[in-house]
């Protein structure tokens, strides 16, 4: 069988559509270009109102309402310096470790920490939340960088087994242990009002190492959690 470009873009097409209909993550970095940052944040905002507003007038919206004039502007702003902001390794939170002076040698539980992320598949929002556990190596952090990472890994397109992954790695680096568990519970709105429309099902995301692969550990971490 020979295979001519436009056949090849058609299968490489449906591939593409069928991943991202079943949220599949193609691996643990961001997708992002090179040149991703080559563009300051006032170049990339100008950039995205221009094609926003193209898209608002093509669905027929009057862009000279005093109500929808100014919406491809704030969405710009929105996108590059709110809810995107996490694309950006300048805004990684800067993250000081201390010596675990008191000697507190069993597990830290941080639970509750508020995840609002959007599918890198149809740009709609994720809301859930994400508990955290470690046992320090002679290294803990402040309790509220534990919030900070998770929060700059959502502030991004994504797929939440990748962010929870991301998460890992990140509070590995910082308290320079393998010692760690992250579960996401959320919602995703791509699942609740689009597709089979369903409003009560959540996605539930585990990853662990070093001491949770002992299952005592980890159903340790899981009773704190109730």
């Amino acid at each position: 069988m020979v295979t001519t470009d436009n056949t090849l873009d058609l299968v490489l097409g449906q591939k593409a559509q069928t991943m991202g209909d079943n949220h599949i993550s193609t691996g643990v970095e961001t997708p992002l270009r090179p040149d991703a940052f080559d563009m300051n944040d006032k170049e990339k905002m100008e950039i995205i109102a221009h094609h926003f507003a193209a898209i608002m007038d093509t669905l027929g919206l009057d862009l000279n309402d005093d109500s929808l004039q100014d919406t491809p502007k704030r969405v710009a702003k929105m996108f590059v310096q709110e809810i995107f902001h996490g694309l950006n390794p300048a805004n990684k939170p800067e993250i000081s470790a201390f010596d675990n002076s008191y000697d507190y040698k069993r597990m830290l539980v941080e639970k509750n920490i508020t995840v609002k992320t959007f599918c890198e598949h149809h740009f709609l929002p994720i809301t859930g939340k994400a508990h955290v556990g470690y046992v320090s190596n002679g290294k803990v952090i402040g309790l509220s960088k534990l919030n900070r990472i998770v929060d700059y890994y959502a502030r991004r397109p994504q797929v939440q087994e990748r962010m929870t992954k991301q998460i890992l790695l990140a509070l590995q680096e910082a308290l320079d242990t393998k010692d760690v568990i992250i579960v996401v519970d959320a919602k995703h709105m791509c699942v609740s009002h689009r597709g089979i429309q369903h409003d009560e099902s959540t996605t539930l995301t585990l990853e662990y190492s070093g001491c949770f692969e002992n299952n005592d550990m980890r159903r340790e971490f899981m009773d704190c959690l109730k």
